[in-house]
């Protein structure tokens, strides 16, 4: 078995059209339900900030 490498902070692009949609409202929706069931304020803000930013591509999508 040989070794495989990746870059850090690599990034897949996400598809246009609904599926691109629809995994980005499945993401927010994710960060949201993990802000809402964590009790430390960071981690809570870290991620709001992260759903706030799929939300506004999803406002530009729309």
């Amino acid at each position: 078995m040989e070794k495989q490498y990746c870059r850090v902070g690599a990034v897949t692009p996400i598809s246009n059209g609904r599926q691109a949609i629809h995994l980005l409202e499945y993401q927010y929706q994710n960060f949201m339900d993990r802000a809402s069931s964590i009790n430390d304020a960071k981690l809570v803000e870290y991620f709001e900030i992260k759903a706030q930013k799929i939300k506004k591509i999803l406002e530009n999508l729309v």
